[in-house]
């Protein structure tokens, strides 16, 4: 009787495994870099896009089913706009005000010294969040209207619809080997988290998984809809809102499908999409407010005199930004990767002295930046993704025939053949 239960259990024991096995396939090994990784972040640091997701379908079918901005003249829908965003800038600056008032060690009580503010907040926040949906809505026709034009329309209207939500947005935690800049992994965070938890983050993923790592904050975010960044500033609005909506377009064509097939297709894609905000943001600004189109850069270099000692070159940012990426990227070819990390940590008081204020540069920095290449310069290095883009879109006739022709583009060697298609030559010649 006891060899029968022992044989019975044992069956039973064999099944159970074999159960989980099918039931539960993608159990992490405890030595799995996602494993690890979800421990580091922790479960309550994750952005919740579903929760998210659902407010945000809410908030715009309440907004179409409303349709108030149909009621409004072309005048009417620009002051409704500009006044709301004037409205958010003077929310954030009472939010700094406030911020600054916690953080004065001499405050006593800073609650009770910012209550009249606080109030004023709130009731602001209030009214704004009762004018977000039309405003919205307001932006995303205008987009829309200049997208179609460009030729992005079936039917006259553009599909994917222009849908965005400005929001606090999540922050990214990027993943990149220490031996190699490339984006391995990355993680959503919510958007309030501290910089002892950005930095607690990045430490654990250097000494647990021997990986760089870096929290970045991010301007927008192509879900459906876009996740975009609470602004004052109607151009950087149109832009971003035009660069998200570049990622829902191509999300039906193979280059957005291939985004997270490796890095050079998400540079390709993130280039791109720079690209088509360079064009229709402006569009949208010198079609619908004027006003604000920034004024033409004067070419022409005022000569000094010849008793005037030559002032020294101003710290140009970009240009030395791709500075320190050719020489990581030189460093690391030669496998010196603490002497790349030194060399990175110098170079980061460098541009903190000039005024910038970069928080941390390593090669998850470069793995993030180094992908957005539509400028000359920049976190791309040497990367000839960007060189060969521009020259692209400089030889196609039409905004809308450069994204068709690259949004088929299924890896860096189908660039390489349009590149040939369509500028003609060999592509190494974009880096010359």
């Amino acid at each position: 009787m006891r060899s029968k239960r022992f044989w019975v259990g044992l069956r039973l024991g064999i099944l159970f495994v074999l159960m989980l096995l099918i039931i539960a396939p993608d159990w992490p090994a405890f030595g799995d870099r996602g494993y690890q990784l979800d421990n580091i972040v922790h479960e309550d640091r994750r952005f919740d896009f579903l929760t998210w997701e659902m407010d945000a379908f809410e908030t715009k079918a309440r907004a179409v089913v409303g349709g108030s901005q149909d009621y409004l003249s072309a005048q009417e829908r620009k002051e409704q706009v500009l006044a709301y965003l004037d409205d958010v800038g003077q929310a954030q600056s009472l939010q700094a005000g406030i911020d600054s008032v916690f953080s004065d060690p001499s405050v006593a009580d800073p609650q009770a010294a910012t209550a009249d503010k606080q109030a004023e907040l709130d009731a602001l926040r209030d009214d704004l969040a009762q004018r977000q949906p039309t405003v919205e809505a307001i932006v995303q026709e205008q987009v829309s209207a200049v997208l179609a034009d460009e030729g992005f329309d079936i039917a006259g209207s553009t599909f994917p619809p222009v849908l965005m939500n400005m929001t606090p947005l999540p922050y990214m935690l990027i993943v990149s080997p220490r031996d190699r800049i490339e984006q391995i992994d990355y993680a959503t965070l919510v958007p309030d988290i501290s910089t002892d938890e950005k930095d607690e983050m990045e430490t654990a993923v250097y000494d647990d998984l021997d990986l760089s790592a870096l929290v970045v904050p991010i301007g927008g975010l192509g879900i459906y809809p876009a996740m975009i960044r609470e602004t004052s500033n109607i151009n950087w609005l149109a832009e971003v809102v035009s660069h998200e909506w570049t990622h829902h377009w191509l999300a039906f064509r193979p280059l957005g499908v291939r985004y997270l097939q490796d890095r050079d297709m998400r540079t390709i894609n993130e280039t791109v999409a720079s690209l088509v905000q360079q064009e229709i943001g402006p569009e949208v600004i010198a079609r619908y407010y004027p006003e604000y189109v920034p004024p033409p850069v004067d070419d022409q270099e005022a000569v000094p005199l010849p008793q005037q000692e030559p002032e020294p070159p101003a710290f140009d940012y970009s240009a030395e930004l791709s500075k320190t990426r050719e020489h990581v990227d030189a460093l690391l070819a030669e496998g010196k990767i603490d002497e790349a990390e030194t060399y990175m940590e110098q170079r980061r008081q460098e541009f903190w002295d000039n005024g910038y204020q970069i928080r941390k540069i390593n090669q998850a920095f470069f793995a993030f930046y180094g992908g957005y290449a539509a400028e000359p310069g920049g976190a791309a290095g040497q990367d000839p993704i960007g060189p060969m883009l521009r020259e692209i879109r400089a030889a196609s006739p039409s905004l809308h025939a450069f994204v068709e022709a690259v949004s088929r583009v299924t890896s860096f060697e189908d660039l390489q053949a349009v590149y040939r298609d369509v500028v003609g030559g060999d592509p190494a010649a974009a880096l010359s």
